[in-house]
């Protein structure tokens, strides 16, 4: 089953929800950046939610993730657009802990719990929305609930999970997004509460091949769903040879005058993709006298 998730809306429009599956997404994601399994828990689940805010957006809208804690994996960082793409990276991908004493992959210790979560939303306008907001657990899920209710103003819950396989690869990942809107009376809202509260790990239903949709029936249960929108789902880098030569372009032609001299040629590689991109000698000459024209 290829990754996708869905939009709904319950409660005759009160309560609107996204869930998707994104095993695929997030294996790929840690093929390429090669991350432990710890690392890739706190990537995957930042990837996930990422992909869900992405879906909220309209036409060639895009955002950006930053979550920047004290911990020793460093900024994790994820982009994604209105077409279920989405792209991510950690800073220290090979950072692994025991298990912690709810026997769950200790994600908190790995981001840490002192730092902020940033989200920087290119809407196609001349400023950007930036919101932010502290770290409060560095669970992901919490920190992104937090973010939700206090910087959007939008009450919510999220939840996401990353299983590991012993060979670090992913066994199953996947999420939901619950928001609440304006008008919702506060039986919708105690209800809500009351089945996220007791709902199984988002992970464990994956992995029993539960889809998005069934994520949110088990949710809702006797609720009627209205589903709006089923969106396939992809890792997907935005990084060329081009942008490269753009950025290199910029550097001057001193700079690039000293990659001649000294490397005789140069190497870039993405951090979101690990793809490598190299220029010769030649390719640098001629860049240089694009600067000059």
């Amino acid at each position: 089953m290829n990754d996708y998730l869905v939009k709904a809306t319950i409660f005759n429009g009160m309560v609107r929800a996204y869930a998707i599956t994104s095993t695929d997404t997030v294996e790929e994601a840690r093929r390429r950046q090669d991350t432990y399994a710890t690392a890739s828990a706190a990537l995957g689940r930042t990837i996930t939610i990422t992909t869900m805010m992405g879906a909220m957006l309209k036409g060639t809208d895009s955002l950006t993730v930053k979550v920047e804690g004290n911990g020793p994996i460093g900024a994790i960082v994820a982009d994604a657009d209105a077409y279920g793409n989405v792209r991510g990276y950690v800073t220290n991908p090979h950072v692994d802990f025991d298990l912690n004493d709810r026997g769950k992959l200790d994600v908190a210790k790995a981001v840490g719990t002192d730092g902020s979560l940033s989200v920087v939303k290119d809407l196609g306008l001349k400023d950007y929305f930036t919101g932010q907001v502290p770290i409060v657990s560095g669970e992901i899920s919490e920190d992104f609930t937090y973010y939700f209710a206090n910087s959007e103003q939008v009450p919510s819950a999220v939840g996401a999970g990353v299983l590991v396989n012993p060979d670090h690869s992913i066994l199953a990942a996947g999420g939901f997004i619950v928001q609440v809107m304006p008008g919702a009376d506060e039986e919708v809202i105690g209800q809500l509460e009351d089945r996220i509260q007791s709902f199984p790990a988002i992970s464990g239903l994956i992995r029993e091949g539960n889809s998005p949709e069934h994520i949110l029936e088990r949710l809702f249960g006797s609720e009627e769903i209205k589903f709006h929108e089923k969106m396939e789902v992809t890792f997907k880098c935005k990084c060329s040879k081009e942008r490269f030569e753009k950025a290199i372009v910029g550097l001057g032609n001193d700079e690039i005058q000293q990659m001649i001299d000294e490397d005789h040629g140069a190497e870039a590689v993405c951090h979101f993709c690990n793809e490598t991109y190299t220029f010769t000698e030649e390719e640098l000459e001629n860049l240089k006298k694009h600067n000059e024209q």
